[in-house]
């Protein structure tokens, strides 16, 4: 059985989170081949592969976003009313005609440069802004409009190949190329959401400086068309927990689709952890790339004010720190500057090795779906602080049908005070501590294992691949 993966900026090129499910998923069926369809802004970037990868992928091939060529037009361009039709529900983002989009952009003799720079988009555009967007100065317009469906064009142009079942890992323009293998193969379709991509996107465009007033609204609003080309073609729908299956529901997946499978950690291995320490004290862990989103900065400043109340406080930064080089300069400026003691930045660690020496793991991202590394510091009894992102609360005060108790504490996002107040009351109290990681030992061992996310993920593709997939060519429905 072959089945073909599609993430953005993930998987291979970046370490842990969904990197971190998508290999451990693919080690654990070895019965069954995948090949990764893979997306990253410019040639560069590719071929940058943190993870040495199962015998059962058996290729791995990568689309790049960006290009800058799309400013020189190379070839005349003229297209039939037909395809007019389509390029325009597409930009006007009303009842997209993505079947007749695919297969235009499967056969067509244009690059993406030609069509961005044709007289008939051209056209099309002109329409959009007298429509829409009249207050704008239309040469900015035009740009913001050609920079805007230059990845997407690249996206639609990536060659597909046959498989049993695709199964895209975001929305977004992985979610495109699903798309697209499903249209012209009619296989199976699966998404799996770890965080909202749609949402995730708004929030980057609202925060971002790139883009003023009403071109963040042309960019929130396209992201959105995209998300709802794959809800609209998948066959199941799968999010993490609870509340992001509701999210998705109200931006436009239909419920009966939707599903909710949580991520999980291998238990065992979180069992007699090494525990020696090179110094007495509690030592505060935090498991996390030193990247923005991850909010690092908050991070020391909240332990910096916790180690004036608790001098005997340790913090391991325990994380990759080559992908953002500027912003980790930027928090050792911070360390030096303030002049904060016991701060040890590990670099790329084993977990294993590190977390049975902590007493506690902190966690705060301005972003996250279900955090990893919450599970896994649960899993070996350690109690937790994590903002209130994603699925980070019901880890740690329990869902429906869980009555193990709190296994760690939830702070507001950007609070150093909050944030420093939490790391105080746990470092205080070794009780408190003890009770906590019992607890998230416990929600771990029944809600939370690897074994039964594996187990549902293989019925998953073998009823789609199986004799369900037969059923469904059957019913002409796909």
């Amino acid at each position: 059985m072959k089945i073909a993966m599609f993430a953005e900026g993930s998987y291979p090129y970046v370490a842990g989170g969904v990197s971190g499910w998508m290999q451990m998923l693919i080690k654990s069926l070895p019965e069954k081949d995948f090949v990764i369809y893979t997306l990253v802004p410019t040639r560069e970037d590719g071929g940058k592969f943190k993870y040495e990868f199962p015998s059962n992928i058996c290729e791995i091939r990568e689309t790049y976003l960006t290009e800058n060529e799309y400013i020189y037009k190379k070839k005349k361009v003229k297209l039939s009313d037909d395809e007019i039709l389509s390029l325009r529900s597409l930009l006007f983002g009303e009842n997209v005609r993505w079947k007749q989009l695919f297969s235009f952009f499967d056969s067509t003799e244009y690059s993406a440069n030609d069509l961005l720079m044709s007289l008939d988009f051209l056209d099309l555009t002109r329409q959009l802004y007298m429509e829409r967007y009249p207050d704008c100065v239309f040469t900015d317009f035009l740009w913001s409009i050609r920079s805007l469906y230059l990845p997407l064009f690249r996206v639609l142009m990536t060659p597909v190949e046959e498989a049993d079942c695709y199964h895209a890992i975001s929305t977004g323009y992985a979610g495109i190329t699903a798309c697209k293998a499903k249209y012209r193969y009619g296989r199976p379709l699966i998404l799996t959401e770890h965080g909202i991509y749609t949402r995730e996107r708004e929030e980057e465009i609202i925060k971002a400086d790139w883009t003023q007033g009403i071109y963040k609204n042309l960019w929130i609003r396209y992201f959105y068309t995209l998300s709802q080309c794959i809800y609209d073609a998948a066959d199941q729908v799968i999010s993490l927990f609870q509340t992001a299956r509701e999210i998705q529901m109200e931006i436009g997946c239909p419920p009966e689709k939707t599903r909710v499978i949580a991520n999980g950690v291998f238990s065992r291995d979180m069992e007699n952890l090494p525990t020696e320490r090179s110094s007495d004290g509690i030592n505060i862990g935090a498991v996390a790339r030193i990247v923005p989103i991850k909010d690092i900065k908050t991070m020391l400043n909240a332990y910096r004010l916790a180690k004036q109340r608790v001098p005997s406080l340790h913090l391991y930064l325990m994380g990759p720190t080559e992908e953002n080089e500027r912003y980790y300069q930027e928090c050792l400026d911070l360390v030096a500057n303030f002049k904060i003691p016991d701060v040890i930045f590990t670099g790329r660690i084993q977990v294993k090795e590190y977390l049975g020496k902590m007493d506690m793991i902190v966690l705060t991202s301005i972003s996250e779906g279900q955090p990893l590394c919450l599970l896994e510091a649960m899993a070996a009894g350690k109690p937790c602080i994590a903002t209130d992102v994603g699925g980070c609360k019901e880890l740690l005060y329990g869902a429906e049908n869980d009555s193990y108790g709190h296994s760690g504490l939830i702070i507001p996002t950007m609070n150093v005070d909050k944030a420093a107040e939490a790391m105080i009351t746990l470092a205080v109290n070794e009780k408190k501590r003890e009770q906590m990681g019992q607890a998230g030992r416990a929600r771990v061992a029944e809600f939370y294992r690897n074994e039964e996310v594996v187990r549902r993920y293989r019925k998953i593709y073998d009823q789609w691949a199986g004799e369900e997939l037969k059923q469904w060519q059957a019913s002409g429905l796909n």
